[in-house]
């Protein structure tokens, strides 16, 4: 692929001391550089894609940062900074009393030509949404695609820049995003309603927007979709189907409800009668997954592919890639639902557990009492349950979150007894007929559900029973909105609820 590169690098270097900026000077491989980072106290560093570099052995200080400083423009609620008309963002770390201790100067680089990988999707008027690890290059792509959709197709364009990622810092937009229009927000907790304020005031047809992050972001740009006004964002989230188990973004590809079926139609689907299910059109047609800077995923209808994932169903998408001659190559890929444990083994499957402070003796023995089949590993990696007691739990100790970090369910018992470990294996094994992705997928929409209805005023709201690890992640869905939630009840119907904060 023939891409031309702009990086203003000289605009970067010359905010630097002089005897760092002489340093990077004499690197031959700056065209690579992605930052430069000043810590007090430390020696100053310069990183590239494969190497990291010490610039000197004499360690930052504070007239170092404060030379900085007083070359660029002010600093935003975020912490961001700029070098007016270029791309470069420069971030801050600040001391509990907030004077600034630490610097990242980050090359911003205008890329020209990975748009033809998508150039047809925007170009078709349908709202499009590009996912993808950090740094893959999803602003890069957004910069062009408003420069292509301004200049060639002649579209009215706005960008919403919050941290002036898009068109550079400065009052005059970089040239990057062509005759793109460019509304910047004062503050990041304003986003959604400069997206609100560019419909309503400046009559866009397309609104391109950075980083959708927030319910209120999510909401705004369904209202923009509505309006008739093509969107062109980036949103949080590698695929498509960590969107549709984000509570918060998951309003972008249609939501995500739980629906109880009647006993005939959960036979005909084979299936539990509470399933999840997508509860409107989404806001945005095509998702647009980049894997590498020239290599992408496209799912072109967002409606049948999250069907297809809540249904445990394969699904048809498209890989896009440049080849070595620079041409758009495209093959239709058929991916494979995730499998259901439903579909993979028995509904009694052997557990495979990990005690952690429990006796084993006891366990064995209420295993016998109950009738019941399991097996106990040494190996937390080859588990898919932790048990353990509550006054473990709340220490919090490695091999807890390690289970935590690995999503693998924690039981936590009161006491290491006989009758609280029989009461726990009773809803282990009533717990095996449900597939546990699909059980968490479930409980966070309820908890959804419920931070709705106390937020409308309809008092109190008890979620069902569930395990420690899925009542954690409940609470945090009611932390996020804004609400208190607490647990009720004893094990194994312990559960939260949520009530007004």
């Amino acid at each position: 692929m023939q891409r031309v590169v702009a990086d203003d690098l000289d605009a970067l270097l010359g905010v630097l001391p002089e005897h760092i900026r002489q340093a990077l000077l004499e690197q031959p491989d700056n065209s690579e550089l992605l930052e430069v980072v000043l810590d007090l106290g430390r020696p100053p560093e310069a990183r590239y894609p494969h190497r990291e570099l010490a610039l000197s052995h004499i360690e930052v200080t504070d007239g170092d940062i404060e030379y900085v400083i007083s070359r660029l423009g002010p600093f935003s609620g975020d912490n961001r900074a700029g070098i007016e008309r270029t791309l470069h963002r420069i971030s801050a770390m600040r001391n509990r009393e907030g004077r600034i201790v630490g610097l990242t100067l980050r090359v911003g680089r205008a890329v020209f030509g990975t748009v033809k990988l998508i150039q047809d999707l925007v170009e078709s008027g349908k709202s499009v949404l590009l996912l993808g690890r950090p740094g893959v290059g999803k602003t890069t792509m957004l910069r062009e695609v408003a420069r292509v959709l301004a200049d060639d197709s002649k579209k009215r364009v706005i960008v919403v820049d919050t941290s002036n990622e898009i068109g550079g810092d400065g009052d005059i937009p970089h040239p990057a995003i062509g005759h793109s229009r460019r509304m910047q927000v004062p503050t990041p907790t304003l986003q959604h309603a400069v997206m609100i304020e560019a419909v309503e005031n400046h009559m866009p047809e397309v609104i391109i927007i950075d980083e959708i992050g927030t319910s209120l972001e999510a909401e705004a740009a369904r209202t923009i979709a509505e309006r008739g006004v093509q969107l062109i964002g980036t949103a949080h989230g590698n695929t498509l189907e960590n969107l549709t188990m984000n509570p918060t973004l998951s309003d972008l590809i249609g939501g995500i409800q739980t629906v109880t079926l009647g006993d005939e139609e959960a036979r005909r689907r084979h299936t539990q009668k509470s399933v999840l299910e997508r509860k409107a059109p989404p806001t945005f047609d095509i998702v647009v997954e980049m894997l590498e800077r020239d290599r992408v995923t496209v799912h072109p209808d967002v409606g049948q592919a999250v069907d297809a994932i809540l249904h445990g169903r394969p699904a048809e998408t498209e890989l896009r890639w440049f080849d070595e001659n620079g041409e758009v190559r495209r093959d239709k890929i058929t991916t494979s639902p995730v499998p259901r444990k439903k579909d993979t083994v028995p509904k009694k499957e052997i557990p495979r557990i990990y005690l952690f402070g429990i006796n084993r003796g006891k366990l064995e023995e209420a295993a016998r009492d109950r009738g019941v089949r399991l097996e106990i590993t040494g190996d937390l990696t080859h588990s898919n349950l932790l048990l353990t007691a509550k006054n473990y739990y709340r220490r919090k100790p490695q091999k807890i979150r390690d289970a935590e970090a690995a999503g693998i369910p924690i039981y936590a018992v009161k006491s290491n007894n006989l009758p609280q470990l029989r009461q726990c294996l009773d809803s282990i094994f009533s717990l095996q007929a449900e597939p546990q992705g699909e059980a968490q997928g479930s409980a966070l929409a309820e908890a959804e559900q419920a931070v709705a209805q106390v937020k409308e005023g309809k008092g109190p709201v008890e979620l069902s029973p569930q395990n420690a690890y899925i009542r954690r992640l409940q609470h945090l869905v009611a932390e996020r909105h804004g609400v208190a939630s607490h647990s009720l009840g004893k094990e194994p119907r312990r559960r939260v609820q949520i009530i007004e904060g």
